[in-house]
């Protein structure tokens, strides 16, 4: 069995470190894995990236110019790519010579919509966000439109039936036709929405959680991980990160930030601490009633488990969200975490069990979840010892690898 894993990234964001596990986790078992990417950050010799310093630029120049045709609207909503630009992928596959060629995220124009129907190997999809499916938007928020033909964009304020979102499902769906493909969603969610979308809607659609090395994801002591990452042991620490935590509009920061003056005005404002991974404090960061400390860019998973093993709860207040790395890691190191009742939370957190899910957006709601987990502390072991089960059970790194590796013998066969 020889498979490829192919993924922008290799280690940076929450696609790269599912697929990167999974290809550890393969070659841990004795299958030749390897992985092929546009930006290569490890060191890892199984991981093949851009042969030199041109096609490293290159690669990271692609980004932009794959977006470039979407200057033509004035409003654009989200992270969208169009794949539409010529490239070497599809070359450097084939000399690869994989068995089984499973994609992750290949968004920033990594693999044209062209190329998948050349691959002329069976294809295996796990799907990271909805990209696959829609007219170009990684993320839909509250559109449909991929379950017709991606027609009058309204994240693009756009009344044309024949625009570009169009444009692109017509060569996804002209493309792909017939395609020997099989399509893996890590939550239920995003399983029911690729299944009743136009493009997937008569192809194999499955469902396989991500997974953790539960060695390396565990709980730390409490005091120890605080000692050692500098943060008080006398306070409440509430946790909220991500890549681009502040920036990126579908984090739901500004949600987090309202939730933070209302525990502000209930008395909290000097028992608890607001610790913010994934970015750094903006030059103009308004006061948010809390004590408010940002630790920027976190890439080593030590260090994460340390972080997420000091923290009383972590929140997060997505917009959309397919099944939360953030959630999950958090929950392995025994924290409890409060979300919104969207996308794939509620395949991670047991309302009232583990964790707490408020109604979508709803800003009162999110902020008594908070105080709920944080205000008694023998409800919060209660909750911790439930998380850590419950990651145990469903969303270890074996299990991910063996259902995997059944996918591939199958689709094989």
């Amino acid at each position: 069995m020889n498979c490829l894993l192919v993924n922008t990234y290799d280690t940076r964001g929450g696609a790269a470190r599912a697929a990167y596990r999974l290809h550890t986790g393969l070659r841990g078992i004795g299958v030749e894995s390897n992985m092929l990417v546009q930006v290569k950050y490890s060191q890892d010799p199984c991981v093949v990236g851009p042969g030199g310093k041109l096609a490293r630029s290159v690669g990271r120049l692609r980004s932009c110019l794959d977006r470039l045709p979407l200057q033509v609207y004035r409003r654009r909503k989200g992270i969208w790519g169009l794949s539409w630009l010529p490239g070497k992928t599809l070359d450097r596959i084939h000399r690869l010579n994989p068995d089984v060629v499973h994609l992750h995220w290949i968004g920033d124009g990594f693999l044209p919509v062209a190329d998948l129907a050349r691959l002329n190997r069976p294809v295996v999809w796990t799907l990271h966000d909805s990209w696959a499916f829609t007219g170009g938007c990684h993320i839909p928020y509250e559109c449909t439109g991929y379950r017709d033909s991606c027609r009058a964009c309204s994240l693009l304020g756009s009344v044309c039936r024949e625009g570009i979102p169009h444009w692109v499902w017509s060569r996804k769906n002209r493309h792909w036709q017939g395609l020997n493909l099989t399509v893996v969603a890590p939550s239920r969610w995003l399983a029911g929405c690729a299944g009743v979308s136009s493009l997937f809607k008569d192809v194999r659609v499955e469902v396989i959680p991500n997974g953790l090395d539960l060695g390396l994801f565990s709980p730390a002591g409490k005091g120890s991980a605080r000692e050692a990452l500098g943060l008080p042991q006398d306070k409440k620490i509430i946790l909220f990160g991500s890549v681009n935590s502040t920036t990126d509009p579908n984090k739901g920061f500004h949600f987090l930030r309202e939730a933070a003056e209302l525990l502000a005005k209930r008395g909290w404002a000097g028992k608890v601490e607001l610790a913010v991974f994934g970015s750094s404090r903006p030059d103009s960061f308004p006061h948010l009633g809390l004590k408010t400390r940002f630790l920027g860019s976190i890439n080593d998973d030590t260090r994460l488990v340390l972080l997420y093993s000091s923290a009383d709860v972590l929140v997060a207040p997505s917009i959309q969200e397919n099944l939360s790395s953030t959630v999950m890691e958090a929950m392995a190191c025994g924290t409890p975490c409060v979300a919104f009742d969207i996308g794939g939370m509620a395949d991670l957190i047991d309302h009232g069990h583990n964790g707490y899910l408020a109604s979508p957006f709803q800003v009162e709601e999110l902020a008594e979840g908070i105080e709920w987990v944080i205000s008694d502390l023998n409800r919060r072991f209660i909750l911790s010892e439930a998380s850590v089960e419950k990651v145990r059970r469903e969303f270890s790194l074996e299990n991910m690898v063996h259902r995997y590796l059944s996918i591939y013998y199958d689709v094989l066969r």
